[in-house]
């Protein structure tokens, strides 16, 4: 890797983890803020929903703004924002008696901050190296920053929470303000001078069509497949802090440690995947596709039931099967689009994304009440569909 662009992709690396960090760390005290504020599990579930409800409609216009004005130019205000909100959150809880909608508030604009700051990484590391090579190993860092942010969420949330159970929301401005001065002071754009004019939205929106009506085939399943990922992680990760909580009464950082080993996992393997995959297309599907079918497999043993370590090892094997399927889908959509457009069409991937984060914790919510085994089925089954698509829709040599 360029060693003159290593501190730029460092701190374009704190942009994921940053935001990983401000909403995967409420997975492990979900329970506390449900208790706290008196509502129901399905309730506490849409705190993590509005935040990626709101990011999935916002991330394409995001990525149509980065396309036209720069990515720094985008990433930049939606850190602010992104820290704005959870102050709100933050102050809310702590100021006011029934804070819930004010939380719920803060989380919104959260998730629009978020819309500009965490899909546009995945472009910025494709305009910054010319080599397929290269921005393979690029996105898979990004892809490890990402699931890092996923290990350390857990650990952080739960101690942040045993000094005060609304602590981790005030923790996300100090948190934005952080990666924003690595942005600002470390991140140098290329070309930025070359940057285009603003097309008309009209025109850029044909030149959309045109995409879809050429490559649509291989990007939907891309799009379906991300989507399906996060589904997986979010609704298994909602389930196991329930019944740690609930059924081993564990809490606090213990809980935290247990939730972020299946995370380590996913991390360690995503890390690998971005190593190991290079510019080499066929590998990327197979990959892909051989980590879904791992995915599939697990999620029906975890249906099956058993102990607690049982259950800790396939989803944790879970894991590693993400961990190895979410650096192929990035590099894949990243080295397939042109630089005109891949930050509209990665940000369209991204919001994809976002869809199984909003989704995962309120499905689990409904289907637990059902049997921890219809939970898993379930979601075995979604992955069943991700494996079919990884095999139908992507084909390497058509792709370009």
């Amino acid at each position: 890797m360029e060693s003159k662009k290593t501190r730029d992709l460092i701190a374009i690396a704190s942009i994921p983890l940053i935001m990983t960090l401000g909403n995967s760390m409420f997975i492990p005290v979900l329970p506390s803020i449900r208790s706290e504020l008196k509502i129901s599990s399905f309730q506490v579930s849409l705190l993590i929903t509005i935040y990626s409800a709101v990011a999935i409609l916002l991330i394409p216009i995001a990525g149509y703004f980065s396309d036209r004005f720069g990515r720094k130019k985008v990433i930049i205000p939606s850190l602010v924002l992104a820290g704005i909100g959870g102050l709100i959150s933050g102050l809310g809880a702590w100021w006011m008696d029934q804070p819930y909608a004010i939380i719920m508030i803060g989380r919104f604009l959260q998730g629009i901050g978020a819309a500009g700051a965490f899909p546009i990484v995945i472009p910025l590391v494709g305009d910054m190296f010319k080599s397929d090579d290269e921005v393979s190993k690029g996105l898979g860092l990004i892809e490890t920053a990402n699931t890092f942010g996923k290990v350390l969420s857990p650990i952080l949330g739960s101690a942040l929470a045993l000094v005060v159970w609304f602590l981790p929301f005030l923790a996300i401005p100090v948190l934005c303000a952080a990666s924003l001065v690595m942005v600002v002071f470390l991140v140098k754009v290329p070309d930025d001078k070359k940057q285009q004019a603003p097309l008309p939205f009209s025109t850029f929106f044909q030149s959309l069509i045109h995409i879809f009506k050429k490559k649509g085939r291989w990007l939907y399943g891309i799009f379906a497949i991300g989507g399906i990922c996060m589904l997986v992680i979010f609704s298994t990760l909602f389930y196991l802090s329930d019944i740690l909580e609930d059924e081993y009464n564990l809490h606090g950082i213990l809980k935290g440690c247990v939730l972020a080993i299946p995370l380590a996992a996913l991390c360690l393997s995503s890390y690998l995947t971005g190593k190991v995959i290079g510019k080499n297309k066929p590998r990327m599907k197979w990959m892909n596709f051989g980590s879904i079918v791992i995915m599939t497999g697990t999620l029906i043993l975890c249906g099956l039931g058993g102990s607690i370590f049982l259950l800790m090892v396939w989803i944790s094997v879970c894991g590693i099967g993400i961990g190895g399927a979410l650096p192929c889908l990035d590099a894949m959509i990243t080295e397939g689009i042109e630089k005109e457009q891949r930050g509209s069409i990665t940000s369209i991937y991204s919001s994809m994304r976002f869809i199984g984060v909003a989704a995962g914790p309120p499905l689990a919510s409904v289907l637990m009440r059902a049997s921890t085994a219809a939970m898993f089925y379930t979601i075995s089954g979604a992955c069943l569909i991700a494996a079919v698509l990884a095999l139908l829709t992507i084909h390497p040599s058509k792709n370009a």
